[in-house]
Parts: structure tokens; sequence; C-alpha cells
């Protein structure tokens, strides 16, 4: 007993212990069953709420819509459970402007079935069912009328963004008809859409992600009142798929094995049938066709044949009265009588011939008769006209029909496809990653503070410790003391923290969540296993680390233990063997520099923490200054003109007639700019870039008209990589280059991207989409864009080959003779803002396309965001110092009481003490400093990790620099893209691709953690192209799906492409002004809108057909 009151008594007097590791645990545990536990409950609820509305397993899509033959193919499909056939239209009304709609049919099978929130579900022609954004955007209720208009005569069948091939199904089929539904609607019910979950009301709205997304708003209206046999869409359940959670591996297996077996034989299968089915009706109606003109054309020569009749019997009787008359006048001169009454009795017989004759001149004699037969001959010959231009052109339709059909395309799609479920996947799937990291983390913290605080415990207890073990108390009974003390502040701290783990964290994070989502049946649940597995794993930890502290205590003799313990033993040190500098170190310094490596856990740690902390802080701090030099390197030391103009072919002489006209500039150039592609030209040449370079990079093609090569080094500073990389003084004075008629000069950016140098082979392709190999002749520095730099004459040359002439939209030799000057790069007078001001001046003007001020460019080239990226990580690395060092300090003072109180004893005073202690930790501070700029070098490389940038380095540099009042330290960035490439200061030799990779890995970084609920970049692809603008657009695409809206303003197809919407931004001119206008492009303006990146303006249907693939794939 009086053991046991001792035991109480020594826990009593150890709170403090006892409260730090029950706190650590309860937070260790809140965070190991907190996070997992909210993920949990949104997937089950979502889970469940997917299972009962029947969200689709799979959609099937078709660029010629679906008929009933398709939706019975898809029935038969082994696995499939069942099967909806689903239609929609496309309409637009007015709401403060046209908006447009997704008119869609609410299935009878169960399946994609709107969620009711208000009122009622429609139920007959005419009523409709509004999401909580419509009537939050337009201020309707239940009750309100609302009139709608189909976009088009027929709607489009597909509902894909690739149209391809839907408006010749509506004008070739004439058995299955598009959907169509009332126009006149009545507001019945307030509905959630099941594949979008998203909160209209909450902090981070989405729009719709049905099929399309091309339109602002989806109604919901019953089957009655639509009409149409051409479905829209297939929307499949697959059997089994519902036992499954639709976000475990387990369910997308499921799904797969379905997926894969519509897209073998019956998807192949089905293309084929339906485009043969339009084929049929494109015959059967040419045939119809035919056959309706052969009988109007046979009544029309029927109608001619009888009025031919009737005009002939008119002209024969003439003929018949003439002759008789003639007949009775010769009688009548004769002497017979009764010859002559015989004679007048008879119809004269005529033969053909007299009777062909009297025939004509009876016409002839009569105007009526002549024009007659005229009417006649011209309704023949037009009839005649009207049969052979008939047959030739439905020969012609019946030649154009196989290549006016394209072939039909089907996609199939599971529940990946739908933004809304793949965004709510994302930001749990996020969640969830922090939530099997971060306990990792704390219960290492956990470990770590327990085995300090029990071996500090079981430390001060030594003698006490001595006590009972030569009492004959067991060792065992005596470790029982702090292992029961451990056990009970585990178990006290774990049950408060189940307590936070499933129902605070949880709660918190569901608030969250439901700020982004609409969650209905959302309720919390505790998981018996997962928590106690949870409160185990910190109890084994904590019990294990209390186990070794006593070990290491009891294995001594009660006499051992009864003595107090010996200080640590010191060493010598390397800097004792300095003699030199070790002789003019005082007493306190020697002390604290032995001191230093005597205790080497206390050395590791401070070190370790302080150089991961300096390293943030240095890697934020760098970044942020370098990047805001970057556009005034680029845009007023290599770009030396001030304005670039650049029109239309069709409007170049009167851009030119304007800026002249303006007495603005004082030189210029023109020049011809085209978008274009740069690619490796093959792997086999050795010449033709690193080993392993793949992909290509979007250009700015610049031809230089070929009297004016030498005045191209006027406007841009062509300065070669070599010499300028080390440095910007040299730029513009020496080792400049020339442009020449035997190669292309290519920036630094495009070329560190393909790998390739001066003398490599290349392949151009320019803006018609014309390709030539090429030779690189020198290698530009730049560090925004690229910019591939050519002469007239070898441009000439490159696309007026044999096949480039051959190629399809190539120029004509006649037109390739004398270029189209369609830019001019101009000097201009004035000041920045008025340089500025003039540029957006021109862009007013109609006959330019765009105006670029490099003076705007260079003020306004930066990142918003980098203020927050630089206070977040100083907050978080100068926090993590802060406990580091209190902690330690703490250690370090409780370890060294004798020892301070020596000192005190030998006459130091408390000022000598304090600056004793606080000289060793600000040395060990300094070590981690010293050794933290290095590791900022590997900071920057896992910050590029995720941008496929594997050669990428940084480091940082720390010069001396007169005090001010930004310290006395000059820091420099330095940076190296490729492997074995020294480290320079990135402001000279990272690329604007490189930039705008590392910038996005910040923002994507630091967007995990900053719920911002916008977030722009402004050209933030510049300089990137190919797999690496893919990797930048995915990236892009997962942080709009982590509950946030990302705007974009891009030049690259891979980062279009993958936007939900796409708007374009439109000047017209007015009698009042210049007005501006955005407007959302439609699908089939999209595609447009994405080839002409892809080609320019020239849009070409090679670029069509990319333009749908990029489309297709997202």
């Amino acid at each position: 007993m009086a053991f046991v009151k001792d035991m109480l008594r020594m826990w009593a007097h150890s709170w403090k212990r006892f409260i730090s590791i029950a706190m650590i645990t309860l937070l260790g545990v809140a965070v190991l069953t907190g996070i997992y536990a909210g993920c949990r409950d949104a997937f089950r609820s979502t889970d469940r709420f997917f299972d009962a509305q029947g969200l689709h397993d799979v959609q099937v899509l078709s660029t010629a819509g679906l008929s009933n033959g398709d939706i019975a193919a898809l029935r038969k499909v082994n696995g499939v459970a069942k099967v909806q056939a689903e239609r929609s239209q496309e309409v637009t009304f007015d709401l403060d402007g046209r908006k447009s709609a997704t008119m869609q049919e609410i299935g009878t099978d169960g399946i994609d079935q709107p969620y009711l929130q208000e009122g009622r579900m429609p139920k007959k022609a005419g009523e409709i069912a509004v999401t909580r954004k419509f009537i939050r955007d337009s201020g309707k209720r239940i009750g309100s009328r609302l009139t709608v208009i189909p976009e088009s005569a027929s709607s489009d069948t597909s509902d894909t963004s690739d149209t391809n091939g839907a408006d010749g199904t509506n004008e070739t089929n004439g058995t299955d008809e598009a959907p169509s539904f009332p126009t006149k609607l009545t507001i019945v019910g307030v509905v959630l859409d099941p594949q979008n979950l998203s909160n209209p009301d909450g902090y981070s709205a989405m729009t719709s992600f049905r099929s399309t997304a091309t339109t602002d708003y989806t109604f919901f209206a019953p089957s009655d009142g639509v009409t149409g046999t051409l479905y829209t869409s297939a929307t499949l359940l697959v059997k089994g798929a519902a036992a499954e959670s639709t976000f475990d591996e387990s369910y997308e297996n499921t799904v797969k094995q379905v997926t894969d077996r519509i897209d073998g034989t019956v998807k192949t299968d089905r293309q084929k049938a339906r485009r043969q089915e339009l084929l049929d009706a494109g015959n059967k109606k040419i045939a119809d066709a035919r056959a309706e003109a052969d009988k109007k054309f046979a009544d029309a020569q029927s109608q001619i044949d009888a009025n031919r009749q009737q005009f002939n019997q008119q002209v024969d009787q003439i003929v018949s009265m003439q002759a008789g008359a003639a007949a009775a006048g010769a009688a009548a001169n004769g002497a017979n009588a009764g010859a002559a009454a015989a004679a007048g009795a008879t119809t004269p017989q005529l033969d053909e011939t007299t009777r062909e004759t009297m025939r004509e001149t009876i016409i002839a004699a009569s105007p009526e008769l002549t024009q007659a037969k005229q009417q006649l001959d011209q309704a023949q010959s037009q009839l005649n006209e009207q049969k052979a231009s008939t047959e030739q052109t439905l020969k012609t339709k019946e030649n154009e029909l196989k290549t006016s059909i394209p072939q039909v395309r089907w996609y199939v799609q599971d529940r990946q496809s739908l933004g809304g479920f793949s965004a709510l996947k994302s930001d749990l799937d996020s969640i969830q990653s922090l939530g099997n990291a971060f306990p990792i983390v704390f219960l290492l913290v956990a470990v770590m503070m327990s085995l300090t605080a029990m071996a500090r415990m079981v430390e001060e207890d030594r003698s006490l410790i001595g006590t009972y073990v030569g009492l004959g108390y067991g060792r065992l009974a005596v470790a029982s003391r702090y292992l029961l003390f451990a056990l009970l502040a585990c178990l006290i701290g774990g049950g408060l923290g189940l307590i936070a783990g499933f129902l605070g964290i949880p709660a918190f994070l569901l608030v969250v969540l439901q700020g982004m989502y609409v969650m209905p049946g959302l309720r919390l649940e505790y998981d018996w296993l997962y928590g106690s597995l949870g409160i185990a794993l910190f109890v084994v930890g904590v019990l294990a680390a209390t186990i070794y502290a006593c070990v290491q205590e009891m294995r001594q003799t009660p006499a051992s233990l009864l003595r107090p313990k010996a200080p640590r033993a010191g060493s010598r040190i390397l800097l004792e063997r300095i003699r030199p500098v070790w002789n003019r170190i005082g007493f306190l310094g020697k002390v604290t520099a032995r001191n230093i490596f005597r205790f080497k856990s206390r050395l590791i740690m401070t070190v370790g923490g302080v150089a991961g902390c300096t390293a943030l802080i240095v890697c934020g701090l760098a970044i942020n200054d370098t990047v805001a030099d970057l556009g005034i390197k680029q845009y007023r030391d290599i770009y030396q003109y001030d304005l670039m103009v650049v029109s239309d072919d069709s409007d170049a002489s009167a851009m030119r007639t304007k800026v002249a006209s303006d007495g603005r500039v004082t030189s210029s150039l023109d020049v011809r700019i085209e978008s274009g592609d740069l690619t490796v030209a093959g792997s086999g040449d050795g010449d033709s870039g690193k080993a392993g370079s793949s992909g290509s990079e979007s250009i700015q093609l610049v031809a230089v008209p070929e009297k004016h090569l030498s005045d191209l080094g006027e406007m841009v500073t062509l300065q070669p990589v070599s010499s300028g990389i080390l440095g910007t003084s040299g730029v513009g004075k020496t080792g400049s280059l020339k442009l020449d008629d035997d190669g292309v000069i290519v920036a630094q950016s495009a070329a560190s991207a393909l790998g390739v140098k001066a003398g490599s082979k290349v392949r151009l392709t320019n803006g018609d989409g014309v390709q030539s190999a090429a030779k690189v002749s020198a290698v530009n520095r730049n560090l925004i864009g690229s910019d591939v730099y050519v002469s007239e004459t070898y441009y000439a040359k490159l696309f007026d080959s044999k096949d480039a002439k051959n190629a399809k939209n190539s120029k004509s030799s006649e037109d390739s003779e004398a270029l189209t000057w369609n830019a001019m790069l101009a000097k201009l007078s004035g000041s920045d803002t008025s340089q500025t001001d003039y540029a957006e001046s021109l862009e007013e003007d109609s006959s330019v396309m765009k105006a670029v001020s490099c003076a705007h460019m260079a003020d306004s080239f930066k990142f918003d965001l980098m203020g927050a990226v630089v206070a977040l990580i100083v907050a978080l690395a100068g926090g993590l110092a802060l406990v580091v060092l209190f902690t330690l300090a703490n250690t370090n003072v409780s370890e060294r009481v004798r020892e301070m109180a020596t000192l005190k004893v030998l006459g130091f005073f408390d000022r000598e003490v304090h600056h004793y202690v606080n000289r060793e930790m600000m040395i060990l501070t300094v070590m981690g400093v010293i050794l933290g700029l290095p590791l900022g070098r590997l900071v920057g490389g896992m910050l590029t990790m995720a941008l496929n940038m594997p050669s990428l380095y940084f480091e940082v540099e720390v010069k001396p620099a007169p005090l001010s009042a930004s310290g006395a330290d000059h820091v420099v960035f330095l940076f190296s893209a490729n492997r074995g490439t020294p480290l320079q200061p990135v402001s000279q030799v990272a690329s604007g691709g490189e930039i705008a990779r590392v910038m996005l890995s910040l923002k994507a970084m630091i967007s995990g953690t900053i719920k911002l609920p916008t977030i722009i970049f402004d050209e933030i692809d510049t300089g990137v192209s190919g797999k690496i603008a893919e990797k930048m657009a995915m990236i892009m695409e997962e942080m709009g799906a982590g509950g946030r809206q990302v705007i974009s303003i891009t030049h690259l197809p891979q980062i279009a492409s993958r936007g939900l919407h796409h708007y374009k931004v439109e000047k017209t001119d007015t009698p009042e002004g210049t007005e501006s206008h955005m407007r959302q492009l439609s699908a089939d303006e999209r595609v447009g809108e994405i080839a002409m990146m892809l080609s320019g303006e020239n849009v070409t249907e090679a670029a069509l057909e990319n333009a749908r693939a990029l489309l297709s794939t997202h």
C-alpha cells in the first residue's frame, strides 16, 4: 500500500509530464482517426446517395446519336444490369442576357434520378425541375414560367466535345429524329443533380458537370411531351457495382470489366452498323428524291404532251379546212357539175409532205400559233434541262454520301469522367493523404516526447528506484510505476482523442466539404476497430519508449542507482587541435564548444530543425525576389523594341499605315509572325539533340525580311547562351549573333526543352501546318517565351519545297514569293505609361489583332500569390524553428541544472550563465542556417518533381552586403535545369517554361493548404509546350477539382482543352466607343478556337481533327 501511495504521489508531482504525454497522444489519435473518419463518413454518405439516385456506372455517347439498335446491343453486354436511353436538347433563354441550358429527360429506369429538394417532381409536358443554382441566379421560384428556344432546328445529337457528324446525321437520317422538348415551361420543383454535387451557395460553387459542360444550367423534364427517336446518351448500371464503394478500387475493377467489353467488339460493330444505317438512310432519301423527281417530271411531260396534242389538233383542223376549200374551188371551175358535187362532198387526201408544208405555213402565218408552238418547245427544253440537272445532282449526292458521313465514334465513360464526381473524389483523396502522413509524424513526436519525458523522469528517481530495488521490490514492479503512468496518460489522451477524432475533426471537415458540395444524408459514424487500433498504436509506441528508458536505468545495481549519475564525459574536439584559435577562446567559449559535440542528440535535432526551416525561408524569399526581375530582364534587356503589333494578312497594310500615321514610332522592323511548332528532327541523328529528348515545343516563328536582317539586332538582343550564362554584363555588347540564310536562331527555352544546340537538326512547322527539316544555327539567350527567328530566304527554302507545295493548305509558289509582313516591331517615343496606353488604343483599331507593350509586360509580369506563398513558408518554418529551439533549450537547461549551479558557486553572474547557455543555442542555430542553405537545392528539386523536371537544381548563395533595412546579406537563388550544368543565378539561366513550372509547383502545393476560392493563372504556361504543357494542364485540373475555381489565361491548346468552360474576349467598335464582350464558346466554336491555337489563323482540317481529339480525351 505504501508503494502504491508513493506511486500516486510521484504521479501527482509529475503532472506536467502526464499532461504532455496525454496531449501529444490526444492530438495524434485525433489526427489519426479524425481525418480518416471525416473522409470515410463523406465517402459512405456520398456512396449511399449515389446508390439511392442510381448514378450511372457507365455512360455511352456517340457522335451520331444512339439508335434503338445501339441500346439493344448494350443491354446484351455481359455484366450490364440496366440500360437507360436518355434524350436531351440544348436551349437558350433570356436571363440578363442570353443563357443556355440543357433540357434533360428524367429516365424511367431509375438511373441518374435527380434528388428532390423542394416542390415536386415534374410529371406533365411543360413542367420542369431546376437546380438551386438556377433559382439563385434567376430569382425565379416554384410556379414561375419560362420560355426557351432550341439552339438549332435539330438538336445536336452528340453529347460530347467532338460533334463531328452530328449535323450530318440529322440531314441524312430520315428514320431517327433528334430529341425535341416543349418550349413553354413551368417550374414545379428544385432538385439536386446527382452528377454534380457542387454547392451553388458555397464558397467554391462550380457549374454543371454534365457531359458537355457547354450550358449554364440543367432543366429536368418528364418523358411526356418529349419527341424524337434518337438518343443523346445511354447510361448503364453494372451488376455488383452497387455492393462496392464507389471510391474503392474494387468498384473501379468491376466497372472496368464492363467498359472493356463495350470498348471491344460491341463498340466497333455498332459504330460500323450505325454508319451503315446513316448511309442507308442517305441512299433512301436520294432514292426517294429520284422517285419523286421522276414522278414530277412524268406529270410535267404528260401535260406538255397533252398541250402539244391539242395544238396539233387545232393546226390539223385548219389544214383540213384549207384543203377542202381548195378542192371546192377547183370543182366550181370544172364543166361537170356532178363531178364537182362529188368532189365537194369528199375531203381531199394530202400526202405527208404537203400536209407538213401546210402546217408550217399556217403556223408561220398565225402569230398566236407561232407563240403557242414556241411556248411548247420552251417548256420541253426546260423540262429536259431540269431532268438532266436533277439526275446530275442526285449522282453527285450519291458519290459524296460516303465522304459526307464521317466515321461514327463512341465514347465509353465511367464516373471518373464526371467533373463533380472526380472533384469530390480528388478533394477527399487529398484530405485522406494528409491523414495517412500526419499521424506518422505525430506518432514519432509522441515516441520522442515520451522517451525524453520518461527518461528524464526515471533519471530523477534514480535514488528512489535504487531504494525500492534494495528493499526487495522487483524491477518489474518498480518499472510498473512508470509504465502505468505512461499507459494512463495514453488512455486518457487517446480517449479524448477519439472524441475529437470521430466527432470534432470530422464535423469540421464535413462543414468545409458542405461549403463545396451538397451531401444529403450525411451522418457521423464511429469505427470501434479503427479507434481501438489508433489508441493501441500510440500506447505501444509510448510504452516502448518508457520501457527503453526504464531498462537503461534498472540494469544497474542498487548501489549504482543510489549514487548521483555522473556527468557525461567530455572529449577532445577538432577545434582543440588548432592551437592558435583554441588558445584565444575564453573558458566559457571552450566549455560551449565541447558541450555542442558532447550532447550529440541535441546537436543533430537542433541543426536539422533549423536547417530545414532555413531552407524553406531562403528558398521562398529568393524565388520571390528573383522571379520579380524576370519580366524586366526579358522585356527591357532582351527585347529592345517597345511595341509589337500583329494583324491579319489582309489587314497588314492598313495596320502599318495606321501605326505610321500616329507618329509615335522612332524606328521599326516589319516581320512575319506565325504560331508554329518545333520538334527534334530524329533521335538517330547525333546532332539532333540530347539522347532521349522527345516531344515538341510551341514556338513563335518570326520571319525577317532579307533586306533588314541586320536590323533584327537592334530590336532583339541576340546573344549566344554560352556568352551570357554567367551574367548579364555582356548582354548586347559582345558575342552577338547574326541571322543568316543557313539556319534558324532558336530561343533558349525551346532549345533547353528539346535538348537541341547549335548545329542540331529540327523539324519546324509554320502557321499553315507545313513541316520542314531545319538547321539550328544558334541558340539565343531568352528567359520568357519560345521565339524562332528565320530569314526570308531560308523560310522560302524550308516551306516552298516540293513536299511543301503539295502539302494541304500550303502556300502556292506565287503567294510564297512575297511573304506578307503581318507584324511590326517598333521603338516608341514617350514614357512607359504612354507606350502602354498607345498599345491599348491600337487594339481598338479594326486592322490590329494584337498590340503588346513591352513596358506593360515588364511591369505586369508578376505572380500574385507569391506573397502568400512566401508568407506561408516563412510562417511555417519560423513556427517550426521556434518549437524546436524552445523544446531543446528547456531540455538543455533541465539536463544541466547542476552544471549551472556549479558555475554560479564558482562566482559566475547570472548574466554570464545565461550567455553561456544562449551562446550554445546560437551556435547550433548558425550551424543549422549554414546547413540549410544547400538544402534549398533539395527543396527546389522536390518542388519540381511533380512537373517532370528531374534535372532541375536549386541552390542559394549568400554574400555579404552593406547593412541596410534588408539586412546584411545578399541572397541569390541558383538554378540549373540540366544535369552537369553548373548552378547559376535563376534570373540569367531559367527559361520562361522552367520558371512557369516552378511557380505552378509552388501554387499547387500552397493551394492544398490555403483554401483560396479562386486562382487566376495569367500566362503561367509561358515557354511551355508538349508533354510538360499536358502535365501543367493536369495539375491545374486537379487544383480546380480540389474545390476551387481555376481561371487560366492561356495560349496552349493542351491547357485550354482541359477547361470545363472556354471563354473568348472580343472587342467591337461602336459610335460611342469600343466595347469588350466575353462570351462562352459552344462546342463547335471551342473546336475552332483550339484548332486556331494549333495552326494559327489559317485553320486546317488536320488542326480541327487534333482539336477534337484533345477535347474528346478530357
